[in-house]
């Protein structure tokens, strides 16, 4: 069976179908004819050219229409992919209306119609993953409370250090989840907006007739119209570019702590399973982070076309070139990119699989020296903070030592017994009892969540 040449293989693990729409081939065309058709219907309002001419035009902006093919092959001479569709739809259109043809593209150029179009696309693709990332904040904020009180080993320099919550650990994913809905909030009306400038930004084609056509096609595109053309002012994209590789570096921290809770010698929290999921070509016992791969491969390749981006931000005079070029393909596939790392999250942080049992026996590997620090905060308070800090490093070393655990230790030390009780050091030594603020960040990320959702 012959199929069309592409690189498919890996599309389903790296991107979400969705948001491959929104940027293949008949995505980006039918969003450069989405502008044709609309600066038709402008002319056609400030009476530049006839209503009749305006509806041929748009009749003709179907991209089912045009042979992604053929236009392919015309851009490796025209040097971009609005000047051979332009040709395409004038002859679509004079086949049916010969008049109506020499109203097509007046007074536009081809950044124009690429540059709009592309922010046509990138409104599906922000409206899609603002959706993705407020369900996975709803996610994680359920998580986060449902684990809230479950205590792990809090892990610095990836050692033990003392005790925290999943729940906690969790509302630190959801905080930079919500972070960056913010952001995009923020940036919307910066990159929702018309690219509208003719041949060098001053829409001297379109006479005193300039302005009015502008706002018509601002409107009939639902667009903001700017302040001036930004054929090379690319500020605009490169911000939401930068956005969405926080977005991507943010799940590439969550895919990476999964992984590492996932570890065999921690074995504390797990992707949810599946018939096949995570499995090894060999090794029948593997169960792979596979959600967490795609999580940490996106948070790597994203900054490199995101470089791409600010280095294709110095553009020459009023028009570009090869920079301009050079961000055709890198922004849609930095959206694709977090489109399926978001995807992967989702599926993650609905599933997931928590071992308490184990995050307990973990906790007291190193025998009760996780909550040295609690011991010793107290008894500073009785001897002093030099005098305790070195007597619990002793006693430590001496559980280490001798392989024991430091409450026993601790409860054959004169000098801390003189201090503290054996209920106090109990206490001290329990970590339920050594979890600080976990609770209050939790409520308090759940808290931002939720006003940004409501």
């Amino acid at each position: 069976m012959n199929q069309r040449p592409g690189n498919q293989l890996f599309d389903a693990y790296f991107t979400a179908r969705d948001m491959r729409e929104v940027f293949c081939d008949q995505g980006r065309v039918q969003a450069m004819l989405d502008f044709e058709a609309a600066l038709a219907r402008a002319e056609a309002s400030a009476g530049l050219i006839p209503l009749s001419a305006a509806a041929s035009i748009a009749a003709a902006c179907q991209a089912g229409h045009y042979d992604f093919s053929a236009l392919g092959e015309a851009i490796a001479t025209a040097g971009n992919s609005a000047i051979p569709l332009v040709k395409a739809l004038g002859k679509q259109i004079a086949a049916n209306d010969a008049e109506a043809e020499r109203y097509v593209h007046l007074g536009a150029t081809s950044q124009d119609v690429m540059d709009t179009g592309l922010v046509l696309q990138l409104r599906r693709a922000l409206a899609l993953i603002e959706s993705d990332l407020a369900q996975l904040g709803e996610t994680l904020a359920t998580q986060a409370l449902r684990f809230v009180a479950t205590p792990l080993a809090g892990r610095t320099w990836l050692q033990h250090a003392t005790p925290v919550t999943l729940g906690m650990k969790i509302a630190g994913w959801l905080g930079a989840v919500t972070r960056s809905r913010q952001r995009l909030q923020e940036l919307k009306p910066r990159l929702l907006v018309l690219q509208f400038g003719g041949a060098s930004g001053t829409l001297a084609a379109l006479g005193e007739q300039a302005m009015p056509i502008a706002e018509a096609l601002a409107g009939e595109l639902q667009l903001t119209l700017p302040d001036q053309p930004w054929h090379t002012q690319r500020d605009r994209l490169v911000e939401f570019g930068a956005v969405l590789g926080l977005i991507a570096g943010s799940l590439g921290k969550l895919g990476r702590d999964i992984s590492l809770l996932m570890q065999t010698e921690a074995g504390e929290v797990f992707e949810p399973s599946a018939p096949g999921k995570g499995g090894s070509s060999t090794m029948p016992h593997k169960r792979n982070p596979v959600g967490a791969a795609v999580l940490i491969g996106a948070a790597t390749r994203v900054p490199g076309l995101l470089s791409t981006l600010f280095s294709a931000m110095p553009q020459e005079h009023e028009r570009s070139l090869g920079l301009w070029h050079a961000e055709w393909e890198t922004l849609p596939e930095i959206c694709c990119l977090v489109s399926g790392s978001l995807k992967q999250a989702l599926l993650v942080a609905d599933g997931l699989e928590v071992d308490a049992d184990r995050m307990a026996r973990n906790l007291d590997l190193t025998q009760g020296l996780v909550l040295a620090e609690a011991v010793s905060i107290v008894l500073a308070q009785r001897v002093g903070r030099d005098t305790a800090h070195h007597l619990l490093e002793r006693c430590c070393k001496r559980a280490v030592a001798e392989q024991r655990h430091l409450r026993a230790v601790l409860g054959e030390e004169p000098q801390v017994t003189a201090e503290l009780s054996a209920l106090e050091l109990d206490h001290l030594l329990d970590p339920a009892h050594y979890l600080g603020q976990a609770h209050t960040w939790v409520e308090r990320a759940v808290a931002e969540h939720s006003a940004l959702t409501a």
